[in-house]
């Protein structure tokens, strides 16, 4: 059969864009089977915090997993506060050490994963579009995959899980929970010594100071932009003025705070305070069901919404074993790894999977996970407020710790 020129070049042209359609997601798989065959007997250490014993376990448990599937050895290095091992890549990258070195993933989300991006200490290229779970995530339905407290993401980390600011109360003491950072105020200075809030640097102190921060501020839209393009001072007033009428009638007076949420969630629990905060919804209901909390205690968010981000893991640049831990990545957006995640008896942590792009039996799984009696409902959940520029956070903490602890 002869075949006209013109349609020899539509059929050239079909092809290119089928080769550059298809075969390119099959390139990335089969680039991801090499990844994995060459991550075969590495060791990966996995840098994250180390406060919950259940999270904790559950990095145990994703440690077996990827030991039996691909022959990972997976290390947890513990942190208390991730900047920390930010500063340790840093100084590694000061002294010339470009590979071995002591971190192959890093859990990190906002200011941190900001100051590791601009200082050039992740892998300098999209590995992240790579992974064939990330498939299974959608941008277009939550842009914090992509997009880390404004700070474009770039392929340079995986987004790991959700989380949201609730607030926690004992019913049996708290008849109406105060719904709003002024209801907050009047309620601490009505009672005295029943309220607290983690001591920044810690993730979920800050997060609450942050919180209020955007709550009595004539104008949140300063807070989109970076800190250096306002008038800080004048900006961070509100917050200022906010603490200082509450800080007398705090736990202890505000002479002294918790070292992080486990610790003010332990206070609930033991009834020395009677609000307390987190970053994960269904946080207060695996207190229940540990035994940690009465079964009194729920949850609430204010009326204007609550902070909410996306948490992801990132691979530094100079990583001894990068290959494993794209594999370790890629696992933590599976399926299987998602759903036993965003269980409330293991952790909890929402999903970041879109539900529409798995199989339905695993739809079925996510479906069927308990909520946990204090757990709010999604619906409930809907109101959330955008998180700062990232460069607000140590502008925050500094003067935050020169105020209130004369450091």
């Amino acid at each position: 059969m002869r075949i006209h020129n013109h349609t020899k070049h539509l059929m050239i042209i079909i092809c290119c864009v089928v080769v550059s359609i298809f075969p390119f997601s099959m390139a990335k798989a089969d680039d991801f089977s090499s990844i994995s065959s060459q991550a075969t007997g590495q060791t990966v250490y996995f840098n994250a915090w180390g406060g919950s014993p259940a999270i904790n376990a559950y990095i145990r448990w994703v440690g077996k997993r990827v030991e039996e599937d691909y022959g990972i050895t997976l290390v947890h290095v513990k942190l208390t506060e991730t900047a920390g091992a930010v500063t340790r890549i840093l100084a590694e990258k000061a002294s010339g050490k470009v590979s071995g070195g002591s971190v192959d993933l890093i859990w990190i989300n906002g200011e941190n994963f900001a100051t590791m991006k601009n200082n050039g200490l992740l892998q300098s290229a999209d590995w992240v579009s790579g992974l064939p779970n990330f498939a299974l995530t959608n941008p277009e339905k939550l842009p914090g995959i992509i997009s880390d407290f404004g700070t474009p993401t770039d392929g340079l980390e995986s987004p790991w899980g959700r989380a949201q600011l609730v607030f926690g109360y004992d019913s049996a003491y708290v008849a109406t929970p105060p719904i709003s950072a002024e209801m907050l105020a009047k309620w601490i200075k009505n009672n005295p010594g029943q309220f607290s809030y983690p001591k920044p640097p810690d993730f979920t102190g800050t997060s609450f100071l942050k919180q209020i921060l955007l709550e009595v501020s004539p104008d949140r839209s300063v807070f989109s932009k970076p800190a250096d393009q306002a008038d800080i001072d004048q900006a961070l007033m509100p917050l200022w003025q906010w603490l200082d009428q509450v800080h007398p009638y705090l736990w202890r007076s505000g002479k002294a705070f918790p070292a992080n949420y486990t610790a003010l969630v332990q206070l609930l629990g033991d009834g020395e305070i009677s609000i307390a905060m987190a970053f994960n919804p269904t946080e207060f209901s695996n207190g229940i069901s540990q035994g940690i909390l009465p079964d009194t205690v729920r949850t609430y968010i204010h009326d204007d919404g609550t902070l909410a981000n996306v948490h992801f893991v990132a691979i530094p640049f100079n990583a001894a074993a990068p290959e494993a831990a794209q594999v370790v990545a890629n696992f933590l957006l599976s399926p299987e790894a998602q759903i036993h995640k965003a269980d409330t008896a293991i952790w909890g942590d929402p999903t970041v999977l879109d539900l529409s792009k798995v199989s339905a039996s695993d739809q079925a799984a996510f479906m069927a996970l308990p909520r946990g009696v204090a757990t709010l409902s999604e619906t409930d959940l809907g109101l959330t407020l955008a998180e700062p520029h990232p460069s607000w956070v140590g502008v925050i903490e500094r003067e935050w710790a020169r105020r209130y602890t004369g450091q």
